[in-house]
């Protein structure tokens, strides 16, 4: 199991590293991004098998953090109903993994949640992540392969304390928001998870620039996949940390990285100093630079006239 820490919208973004309770954790750890290609419409249930069989890859490779895209298994249709979380979960416990898995459920009220889900080593759900940002409505009408009304959610942003890290899960384009990881390494993540759905096609080249800049800004690692619907589809799979990028992929397979999580710690702890040769390739101590007090008027709505708003 692991432990969470919390951040809810109306919190002060104090740096709250040190009273998360931090379980051991080993020097480092393999990750296992999948980009599958996956069905769709009457034939998603067969991404349950699939993702089984990922597992038991993914696990022969070493890997111990295992990462499906948004949505998968699923369902991510409402015309579609199947468990596909009690089948991963007694998988996870069999290998012994760690695994992140995606569907949508129904929302009070009507419409959808795009959920995350942390599974443990033991199989247990550790936590769920479910979409907050942006409020809807949102794209999820636009392509067949999900068709429903997309609900934001306002659960606190999390991150979950495991026996291989610290780990923050955001949904697909929420990468675009560096607010939310930036709350998610105040709270100390050393893994910020971006699965995303589908369809990005023309946005790869600046998708995953931001997810390099967003492990780059908050001393992290991150990692995004994607589902790759058609068959010549191109994806955006990356692995990214604090100093550059350790390994992409745009055809449907398992995307390996070993994650060096003293490393973090080393580049957290340091401070920039002007040396020949630097001991680090990206500026460490970053987030002590921080200074609330100038970033308020963010923290809310705020009036019409800020860039950007609808008028």
């Amino acid at each position: 199991m692991g432990s969470a820490a919390t951040c809810g919208a109306t919190t002060d973004y104090l740096p709250l590293r040190n009273k998360v309770l931090q379980m051991a954790r080993p020097s480092s750890v393999r990750i296992a991004l999948v980009q599958p290609h996956s069905a769709w419409g009457p034939r998603e249930e067969s991404n349950v098998q699939q993702s089984v069989d990922w597992l038991d890859q993914c696990s022969k490779a070493g890997a111990r953090l295992v990462v499906f895209p948004e949505g998968y298994p699923g369902p991510t249709s409402p015309k579609n109903s199947f468990d596909a979380l009690t089948v991963l979960r007694r998988r996870a416990r069999e290998l012994q993994l760690f695994v992140v898995a995606g569907n949508i459920e129904a929302a009070p009220g009507g419409g959808h949640y795009v959920c995350l889900h942390l599974i443990g080593e033991d199989g247990n759900i550790i936590g769920t992540y479910r979409r907050t940002t942006p409020r809807g409505p949102y794209v999820y009408q636009d392509i067949p392969m999900w068709r429903f009304d997309y609900k934001e959610a306002s659960n606190a942003l999390r991150i979950f304390d495991t026996s291989v890290g610290r780990i923050g899960m955001l949904v697909c384009s929420e990468v675009y928001a560096p607010e939310l990881a930036r709350t998610l390494a105040v709270l100390g993540a050393d893994i910020i998870l971006f699965p995303a759905g589908g369809g990005q096609g023309d946005l790869i080249p600046t998708w995953q620039t931001v997810i390099a800049a967003r492990a780059i800004e908050n001393i992290v690692y991150t990692g995004a996949s994607q589902n790759l619907y058609e068959p010549h589809e191109r994806g955006l799979a990356m692995i990214a940390g604090p100093e550059g990028v350790l390994a992409t992929r745009s055809d449907s397979g398992m995307l390996i990285s070993d994650l060096d999580l003293d490393r973090l710690e080393f580049l957290r702890a340091e401070d920039e100093k002007i040396e020949v040769p630097r001991r680090y390739r990206t500026v460490p101590g970053l987030l002590r630079w921080r200074r609330p007090e100038l970033y308020a008027r963010i923290l809310s709505d705020g009036p019409a006239t800020l860039i950007g708003a609808k008028r």
